[in-house]
């Protein structure tokens, strides 16, 4: 006996926009950028115990045309900028990114010129995860606040938020970190 029989006339309507974001939200294929410490805890949130599969998420595809999901997790040192831009870049649209950690989020303890402080400066994040390093069910409970929001998009979503302010470190220059240029 399956929604059928509950169907009356045996037609069933819906929006696209339900239809849409129902597969969205059930189908979130991350991408990993690990590092250290919050690069260990996103292993074991995709082991048995915690099992991100049970969420559709367990495939981790590493070309990253395939995925749709960012995960930044732990620190980024900024000669590691230009990969984790190059990889935001390639990923297809709609891509949603989740900042994991102290680390990530703004830079943890480490406040020194080699680390990038905050990640949001450089890609448009979704959702921080905060701790150092989180646990695994933080992690989890991100992914479920991500599918919540992901509920209540529309297919013709606003571009002004996909396409905020974010500093390209290849073309651009970025007056709040005026150090970091391209050509010196």
């Amino acid at each position: 006996m399956g929604i059928e029989s509950h169907v009356p006339g045996k037609v069933l309507t819906s929006g696209m926009d339900i239809i849409v974001n129902w597969a969205r939200k059930h189908s979130l294929w991350p991408m990993v950028f690990g590092t250290a410490c919050c690069g260990i805890e996103i292993m074991s949130v995709l082991a048995s115990r915690y099992d991100m599969g049970r969420f559709g998420s367990e495939f981790t595809g590493f070309p990253p045309r395939r995925t749709d999901l960012f995960i930044v997790a732990g620190r980024v040192q900024r000669r590691e900028l230009y990969i984790m831009k190059r990889i935001w870049d390639q990923m297809s649209e709609p891509k949603w990114a989740i900042s994991m950690g102290a680390c990530a989020s703004s830079g943890g303890i480490f406040d020194t010129y080699s680390m990038v402080q905050g990640v949001d400066r450089f890609i448009p994040i979704d959702v921080y995860i905060p701790g150092c390093p989180p646990k695994p069910e933080d992690v989890i409970n991100a992914l479920l606040l991500l599918r919540k929001k992901i509920e209540k998009e529309t297919v013709k979503k606003d571009q002004e938020r996909r396409m905020k302010e974010v500093y390209d470190p290849l073309t651009d220059f970025n007056p709040r970190f005026p150090e970091f240029r391209k050509n010196g």
